[in-house]
């Protein structure tokens, strides 16, 4: 499979332990949010930096790309959840009406998803005739079947845009705040710093949420965030020559 990642059986959880619960699906958006929060604002306090401009030319590019950044994360992450909430309440009552209206239709499709999966046919056929005593379930159960959408993945819009503008806001204030300290080498020595030291946490972070090992996930975010940071760096330097 494309872009499939072997997972050694040793870095598995416990047999017995349960699977992912909303409380690390909240906590996903949080690290991310974070993460493109520094990459993005690292990237532009490092090209602006290049060019050598001003202090508080610098300072203004970090604090107009935050909000800018912070905004656009919360308003696309509320919007992203909230239509997928919209499909889902439309699915769902489309899909009462199939079975109020075409009952045999939906049972012919939950048999026939069940026997794909290894049941026999008459095995098959029972286990849909029992879902089908309870409409909520047999809606819930077709609707996954059918469109792969599951109330349990959706969240909240307003909870996800709020830790998206939250995260994104924290992450990319850490490049910003050297210069709002100090000014000149010092500054700049500082939000590389700062930020790489961010980014290593971060990757831990996901690592730990993906079940990789830590410093894997640590310097690989190092590496891709650093070389983000040389090229805008690399570039702002070179328009700043060209400029001048």
């Amino acid at each position: 499979m494309v872009g499939r990642v072997d997972v050694s059986e040793r870095s598995l959880p416990d047999a017995s332990a349960p699977h992912e619960t909303r409380a690390n699906s909240v906590l996903r958006p949080i690290v991310f949010g974070s993460n493109d929060g520094l990459v993005s604002n690292l990237a532009l306090v490092m090209g602006v930096a290049g060019a050598g401009p001003e202090p508080g030319v610098i300072v203004l590019a970090g604090v107009a790309g935050l909000i800018a950044g912070a905004f656009s994360m919360g308003v696309g992450e509320y919007i992203s959840v909230r239509s997928q909430r919209e499909l889902l309440d439309f699915q769902q009552a489309f899909q009462h009406k199939q079975l109020r209206e075409a009952p045999a239709q939906e049972r012919r499709i939950l048999v026939r998803s069940y026997v794909d999966r290894g049941l026999s046919e008459d095995a098959a056929t029972e286990f849909a005739d029992a879902l089908l005593k309870d409409e909520g379930h047999a809606a819930a159960l077709l609707l996954f079947e059918e469109v792969g959408l599951d109330d349990r993945s959706i969240g909240s819009p307003s909870q996800a845009a709020l830790s998206s503008f939250v995260a994104f806001t924290l992450g990319a204030f850490v490049p910003l705040l050297p210069y709002l300290l100090t000014r000149g080498q010092p500054a700049f020595v500082g939000s590389i710093v700062l930020s790489l030291t961010a980014l290593a946490i971060l990757g831990a972070g996901i690592a730990l949420l993906t079940r990789r090992p830590v410093w894997y996930g640590a310097t690989r975010q190092v590496a891709l965030g650093g070389v983000a940071a040389a090229v805008t760096f690399a570039v702002g330097s070179v328009i700043g020559v060209s400029a001048g």
